[in-house]
């Protein structure tokens, strides 16, 4: 069993480090509203919680980064490098910039230590269940030494590539996410103004090509307009952010992305920035 630290304890960052903890590991966590930390820790009767992060990963040997952006991130790490235990992996699963991820890799290499780009996908249900898929960017050995401990939150990791594939692997995701939403959202609507009934028409074309998870998760949800479940627009503007700047630095055309980008930042401009993805549909029932 490891000995680990988790740093963030949001929807994502709580259920990984409870099912580090259940599955046997060693498990300190930190979060910087202590509270949250103490409560994690109460709850699960598992694990401990410290007020400090570099109380939390001087001894660890694989510390774990759940946070929100890169500023959190670039945040943390400054907190902690000078703590981090000789040889421990640090494990990023932020989802963040490929230019952060390379950064932090080659500075955990010159202090003798090794780091793994690791953002997840899955939702927060994905992380409840142990559910998650995990897009991963270093190196082979610090992959081989983690991923075993990973297994204790993840249904497939992944190892991408070299430093920063792991992020670059995450927008891809969120591209294609993005890009199936609209698609779910637009043929809703289209059946509506015609008089089709939706669920006959999700029961005929779901046994074909068209099928995907967002059709036969959130078909029914997005229907009834109900927008509370998974993953929300504040989150995903910020990972479409991530994937079109790194678009612009690598010349990828991504213009349907760009535009359902702004269709999120409308649903934000009208106060729901925590309605999930599939708000999408909402945009379009506007009259």
């Amino acid at each position: 069993m490891a000995n680990c630290a988790f740093l963030g304890l949001g929807v994502m960052g709580g259920p990984m480090a409870r099912h580090l903890a259940e599955k046997g590991h060693d498990v300190t966590v930190w979060n910087r509203t202590p509270a949250k930390a103490a409560a994690w820790a109460k709850s699960h009767g598992k694990g401990q919680a410290v007020d400090s992060a570099r109380e939390a990963v001087h001894t660890a040997d694989f510390v774990f980064m759940c946070l929100g952006d890169d500023p959190d991130v670039e945040a943390v790490y400054a907190d902690i490098e000078s703590d981090l235990k000789r040889g421990s992996i640090l494990v990023d699963h932020t989802t963040g910039s490929a230019s952060l991820a390379r950064r932090l890799y080659d500075q955990r290499r010159a202090r003798a230590g090794q780091f793994l780009d690791a953002p997840v996908s899955g939702g927060q249900a994905g992380a409840e269940n142990g559910q998650l898929t995990v897009m991963v960017g270093g190196d082979p050995d610090a992959f081989a030494l983690a991923e075993p401990v990973m297994r204790a939150y993840s249904k497939q990791i992944t190892l991408i590539g070299p430093s920063g594939q792991g992020q670059l692997a995450k927008s891809v995701n969120q591209i294609c996410i993005a890009g199936v939403v609209q698609g779910v959202a637009e043929g809703l609507l289209f059946a509506r103004a015609n008089g089709l009934i939706e669920a006959k028409v999700i029961e005929a074309i779901s046994a074909g090509a068209a099928l995907s998870w967002q059709m036969q998760s959130r078909w029914k949800t997005m229907v009834e307009g109900k927008f509370d479940f998974g993953f929300a627009v504040d989150w995903m503007r910020k990972d479409l952010r991530i994937a079109l700047d790194a678009a612009r630095t690598s010349g990828a055309s991504t213009p349907i992305t760009a535009l359902i980008d702004q269709f999120y930042a409308d649903i934000q401009s009208e106060g729901h920035g925590r309605w999930d993805t599939s708000s999408l549909i909402s945009r379009l029932n506007r009259k």
